[in-house]
């Protein structure tokens, strides 16, 4: 079986020699290339590579941007079953997507169940969201996209650890109530979501997008706006029509409990299951996917891709 091993050097979790050891346990069960990211995009361009040259399998060892610049590079072409499957072993600070679908948020630990699951030749198939871009650009996401505050919280996280801060759990809760009270905009709501055949829905300061639940984790406490959301389902959204600090509180005490319920509240929007939602806004309003900023937009059209890809697991 022939396997790329795509291993990003700066993930957060991992140190040189533990990667060595996890790219040796996988040397006795693969004819494996290994290959390192050097630059943003670059796990995008070795998996596409990867999906042209007819590997087997792909590797994912990093954190959820490698997971999602893999996943975009295999799906560069659109969904097929004759594209490699996809493993992933966690190497990140957060790890939501593998943490979804089973895995131990460490890779160690995780390369047990992958090794199992190939020697099986076990995957699962799954689906997936795409986002839309006025300019026709279009990019698949595991977990969640998120647009206005969290989004802007990912911008300024991310600006910290180009200055050298580590991207642990108290960075991004530092950052997002510093940004809150300091930083974000809370009186001019900018969004307004569309759904084909259904009227819009006008007022919204922010909104996540999920395609699976957790939406994302503070270290292991998961945080579950949307908590019906599944790769088998279409999308969910949760937004909010306030940033009054009372109303906030009380969505952020839903979010930390946990539950089967998504958040409730007058000010609160929830979507479940959609095959399409846009999220338009009156001025350019930042915007990430599975945790990684990708600049301001105005108009972005969500849509569910169901078993868009297999993975290994």
């Amino acid at each position: 079986m022939r396997a790329m091993l795509i291993a990003n050097p700066k993930a957060t979790s991992t140190s040189r020699r533990a990667r060595d050891i996890l790219v040796r346990a996988f040397t006795g069960d693969l004819d494996l290339h290994l290959a390192e990211t050097g630059h943003r995009g670059h796990a995008t361009e070795l998996a596409r590579q990867a999906a042209v040259e007819g590997y087997d399998v792909v590797v994912a060892m990093g954190g959820d941007g490698t997971v999602n610049e893999a996943v975009n590079g295999l799906l560069a072409e659109g969904p097929s079953p004759d594209l490699p499957a996809l493993a992933v072993l966690p190497c990140g600070s957060a790890n939501v997507f593998a943490r979804a679908i089973g895995l131990p948020n460490d890779p160690l630990a995780a390369t047990r169940p992958v090794l199992e699951a190939l020697r099986a030749g076990r995957h699962r198939s799954v689906g997936l969201g795409t986002a839309r871009l006025p300019d026709g650009s279009e990019r698949y996401f595991t977990f969640c996209a998120g647009v206005g505050l969290d989004a802007e919280v990912v911008r300024e996280v991310e600006r910290r650890r180009v200055t050298g801060a580590k991207a642990d759990p108290s960075l991004y809760v530092r950052t997002a109530i510093r940004h809150f009270f300091a930083g974000t905009d809370r009186r001019r709501p900018a969004l307004t979501l569309e759904q084909p055949g259904r009227p819009a829905k006008s007022g919204l300061f922010f909104a996540f997008v999920s395609n699976t639940s957790p939406w994302t984790f503070m270290g292991r406490r998961p945080l579950n706006p949307s908590p019906r959301a599944n790769f088998n389902r279409g999308l969910d959204v949760f937004g909010m029509r306030s940033m009054d600090v009372f109303p906030m509180a009380g969505a952020l005490a839903q979010l930390l409990l946990g539950g089967e319920r998504p958040v409730q509240g007058r000010r609160v929007l929830n979507v479940h299951d959609a095959a399409e939602v846009t999220l338009a806004a009156e001025r350019p309003v930042a915007f990430q996917l599975d945790g990684d900023y990708l600049g301001e937009q105005e108009n972005i059209t969500f849509r569910s891709a169901p078993k868009a890809i297999r993975i290994v697991i």
